[in-house]
């Protein structure tokens, strides 16, 4: 029996985060267990790949630990570890080299990468100081870089109706786009329509089977970050792109395994995220030059439609799965501003 998707992505989550596992110190994976039911295998292997870079730094800066096996670490040492390494560390994620599939590559982290290997940083000093394995916690001196705050890029109403036109006529797509867009038009549509109309991550896109979809209450079962299971509801527009492609998709015949697959590649296999990355660039970038659309702006186009539509910041942050309002508020905090604006001459004082 063939396993549902989200299930095969943790599974190949985990062979990997084992194998990252194996180059790091052996007191390391107790951490990983600490930490394994609240969060995802996604953040398991970034914070494998953010302590791997911590213990190369202890290797190849700091005096105490030169030329130490990664191996020899024990769970001892992070006492040893002061203030001042870790200040050093931050600004050794600047600028530093590792190896890469037996490369050397320089490798660069601006504000909001080193914020998070600090903090995946905190969490593992965290783990084992609340254990009482070690005694001091320097981590949690340490201040989180301050990041300066992006403007949320979004498409605007009449860049949505141009894309999705796009998508329909192929627009100026080169010769060679067109050979393929003729085969992937009724997909593409219906998988942007998708996004753009019910503001689900590419992730859970890309999951999605063809037993997920009920036409009958007009919804789709999809499963968020950790693994929690909801339906997200679409409109009339969605569902008149999600039936024309289903029309097409009854006529492939797909490859063994991914017979479920809602979304199929040319290769008769279920999309992957960098497919639909590649797919979202090809098509914005016929619609604007100045924003660098993603997948990710879709979702933050659909959220802000919401919100201007319904002045419900709840609703918003419930339908788009955010766990905490606090970050819908700060990704629509203009548009609160936009809003507060509008009321100022709603109430009179006095009568003409």
């Amino acid at each position: 029996m063939q396993r549902p998707y989200f299930e095969q992505v943790d599974i190949q989550n985990t062979k990997k985060l084992r194998a990252l596992l194996a180059d790091l110190p052996p007191f390391v994976p107790a951490f990983f267990r600490g930490i394994e039911p609240l969060t995802s295998s996604r953040t398991r292997i970034a914070y494998a790949y953010d302590l791997r870079v911590f213990f190369d730094f202890l290797i190849n800066e700091l005096p105490t630990f030169r030329e130490r096996s990664i191996q020899a670490f024990t769970v001892a040492d992070l006492d040893r570890i002061t203030v001042t390494n870790l200040e050093e560390y931050m600004e050794y994620l600047k600028y530093y080299v590792q190896p890469d599939s037996e490369e050397l590559r320089d490798r660069t982290n601006k504000e909001l990468g080193i914020k998070r290997k600090i903090a995946s940083l905190k969490t593992f000093y965290n783990y084992y100081f609340q254990k009482e394995f070690i005694k001091t916690n320097p981590a949690a001196l340490i201040k989180l870089p301050k990041t300066h705050e992006k403007a949320i890029t979004r498409l605007d109403v009449d860049e949505v109706a141009k894309l999705l036109d796009i998508v329909e006529d192929g627009g100026n797509l080169t010769a060679s786009q067109k050979r393929y867009h003729d085969k992937t038009k009724l997909r593409d549509l219906a998988l942007l329509t998708l996004m753009l109309g019910t503001g689900i991550r590419v992730s859970e896109c890309v999951g999605l089977d063809l037993s997920d979809l009920d036409f009958r209450n007009g919804g789709i079962r999809i499963h968020r970050k950790g693994g929690k299971e909801v339906v997200v509801y679409f409109g009339d527009e969605v569902e008149e792109a999600l039936l024309a492609y289903l029309e097409e998709r009854k006529q492939i015949i797909p490859e063994s395994g991914h017979e479920q697959a809602l979304f199929l590649s040319l290769q008769k296999k279920r999309i992957g995220v960098r497919s639909v990355e590649n797919l979202v660039k090809k098509y914005s970038r016929q619609v604007t030059t100045l924003k660098n659309i993603t997948p990710h702006k879709l979702r933050s186009t659909y959220g802000t439609n919401l919100y201007r539509e319904t002045d419900d910041i709840y609703l918003v942050a419930d339908v788009l799965g955010h766990s905490d309002v606090n970050t819908t508020k700060k990704h629509y905090a203009a548009l609160e501003d936009e809003r507060r604006r509008s009321a100022r001459n709603k109430v009179r004082l006095r009568r003409d």
